[in-house]
């Protein structure tokens, strides 16, 4: 879907190098601009491509993801919030399944530059009793790209940028900049990283004393995705392994391979939000080669 959503069929030309199409049942605003492709659908603000010109995608999208009303997409960044994992009903939350509106897009020679919005209703308040207003704001250009995350209200909450990276083979990734400390999700327990990390099978961690940039070291499609944490607790990193990949109905059981999550997240320390100062969390992408 990564190549197919550039060839969608066009719904509406909102500007030079913007368009809303149809994925599925799911509609999508697409990017196509001298410099970069990218595709952002309005359910969950969710950024499924990002392609500086001349690059591999550097986002993965699962082949098997269903573009379904009230499923969540899996790849991309999906928006977790106003809870991370299973703190509530849904899982990571309700925004990442939410229709949001596009309220603003611009462009200029650098690229394009969105915003999108959800607030709160009947719906999200029987879930979770809080008014807000969410803001998704996209930076989309050739060089980088940036998204962040405004939570408007007066509450609390904990949530992530659950980036999929697109990589060649996940035997051959290593990420740095994560920190040492991390809750072991799937072992239960606490550890400690020595080195960068490596991903010999499921991995599923929350690091708690993450530095401000991440590096994922990639040398199948030598690069150096390059992510910026911004407003962060925590660094989140996953990848299901080959059994969890065989049994999850939207991943292949090869899925695995072609993709590392690493997150900017606010788990351990909750984001704050009160009249006159929203919380914020935003993280930015960039791409080098390797050497």
């Amino acid at each position: 879907m990564n190549e197919s959503v550039f060839d969608l069929p066009v719904v509406k030309r909102l500007s030079e190098h913007v368009t809303e199409r149809l994925a599925g049942e799911l509609p999508v605003i697409v990017v196509d601009h001298a410099r970069v492709r990218a595709a952002v659908a309005l359910q969950g603000a969710h950024l499924i491509a990002w392609q500086p010109a001349g690059q591999e995608p550097v986002l993965w999208l699962s082949e098997a993801t269903e573009f379904a009303a009230g499923t969540a997409i899996r790849g991309g960044v999906p928006v977790c919030w106003p809870w991370f994992g299973p703190a509530g009903k849904p899982s990571h939350g309700f925004a990442r399944t939410s229709a949001f509106e596009l309220v603003e897009h611009s462009q200029d020679g650098r690229g394009v530059e969105l915003s999108m919005r959800l607030t709160s209703s009947e719906t999200t308040m029987a879930i979770w009793p809080h008014e807000f207003e969410l803001l998704l704001g996209f930076k989309l250009g050739g060089e980088e790209c940036e998204v962040t995350l405004e939570a408007r209200g007066e509450f609390e909450s904990t949530g992530a940028l659950h980036s999929y990276f697109n990589v060649g083979d996940i035997d051959g990734v290593s990420v740095s900049g994560i920190g040492a400390p991390y809750l072991d999700k799937v072992e239960e327990t606490d550890g400690h990283q020595d080195g960068p990390l490596t991903f010999p099978g499921r991995i599923d961690r929350v690091y708690t004393a993450p530095e401000a940039v991440s590096l994922i070291e990639e040398p199948a499609l030598r690069r150096v995705i390059e992510v910026r944490h911004h407003g962060h607790s925590d660094v989140v990193t996953w990848n299901p392994g080959p059994e969890l990949s065989k049994s999850m109905a939207d991943l292949t059981d090869a899925g695995y391979r072609g993709f590392c999550c690493v997150e900017t997240a606010r788990i351990s320390k909750p984001m704050v939000s009160a009249a006159g100062h929203p919380a914020r969390l935003g993280t930015t992408i960039r791409v080098n080669a390797s050497e």
